[in-house]
Formats: C-alpha cells, structure tokens, sequence
C-alpha cells in the first residue's frame, strides 16, 4: 500500500470504557465539526493550539506550539499508547491529538489537510479505531482498507481521504499527530 500502513495493535478496552465514561469531552471544541466536510461527527480535542491563542479562523493554521487539553488528564489510558506511538514512529515533536466519532451511516467527505500548517509541520498522523465496525471503509486516494479495533495505522493526511461507516454503529478512533525524523 502507497498511502496506508499497519504499524501495531494496541488493547483499547480501558480507553473505550475512560471515554464512555467521560460523555461530556465531546464538542468542546466545535470548530472542525461545522464545517461541511465534518458536518455531522463529533470530536475529543486532548492537544492542539492553545484554547485562548484561538481567537479567528485564521489562527488554527498558524504555527504554534500544541498543549495538552483537559482530556487528557481524564483518560490516563491514552497516555501509554501515545508515548508507544512516539517511540516506535522516532518522533521529535507530539503534535495535535483527537478522537472523532462518526455516527451509523455517516461520513467524513473528501478532503485534504494540505496548506494547514499542523498537517504540514505534524505529517506523521496514526489513527487508532476505539470503536468501529466491518462496514467503515477509509479511503486514501485509490487505496481503502478496513481498520479493525485497537489496530494503529499511519496514513497519508495530506492526499485527498475519506471515511465512511455504512455501519449500525458508531465509529470513534484516536488520531495522534507527531513530527518525526
């Protein structure tokens, strides 16, 4: 595969049940899930930009330096799996971290994440489902693969990508941003 690869595969049975626990984290921060791309899912920001630099639109592309949010203190499970993330990827810089939750029969539409400056600086982006089912195709470029739970997968973020859950259940999947060598 040109755009995807397996990395690892991580236990999630303590991180589903910290963000089951913890309902309130989603949609703290809505500003990616109104745009038409997102519309529709939902999202945990755990480190991106701080909250009081984002003062326009225009701030979220600017450089910066990511700080952790307080989700992060709230799912202590995370943190192992981050940390393994980062030594096995050799990276020099931890950048922006999210969930994101796509409901049954929804999507992320066609985008791509290039001419952002934390895509670009960042480019080393894994995803990780928590929760997922047989029928979420993510797609990059021509390339689609079916991610199963737990499984950690690097792709491509700044090629054109999408996901769709056809699935009756939702899917939420941890997505660690990091710079590497």
């Amino acid at each position: 595969m040109k755009y995807f690869q397996k990395i690892t595969r991580y236990n999630v049975a303590a991180l589903e049940d910290e963000l089951d626990a913890h309902p309130e984290l989603w949609n703290n921060h809505p500003a990616r899930t109104q745009h038409d791309v997102f519309f529709g899912t939902s999202d945990i920001w755990v480190r991106f930009r701080d909250p009081t630099e984002l003062t326009g639109p225009e701030k979220y592309g600017e450089p910066h330096f990511p700080v952790f949010y307080p989700a992060w203190h709230l799912l202590p499970a995370l943190h192992p799996i981050v940390f393994d993330l980062m030594a096995r990827e050799k990276a020099t810089h931890l950048g922006g971290i999210m969930f994101t939750r796509i409901p049954a029969k929804g999507q992320v539409k066609p985008h791509h994440d290039r001419g952002g400056w934390h895509a670009e600086h960042y480019k080393r982006k894994i995803y990780v489902p928590i929760k997922t089912n047989d029928n979420v195709l993510n797609t990059c470029e021509e390339e689609e693969v079916v991610m199963r739970r737990g499984d950690a997968w690097f792709f491509n973020n700044l090629v054109t990508h999408s996901v769709v859950n056809a699935g009756d259940s939702e899917r939420v999947t941890l997505i660690v941003c990091m710079r590497t060598l």
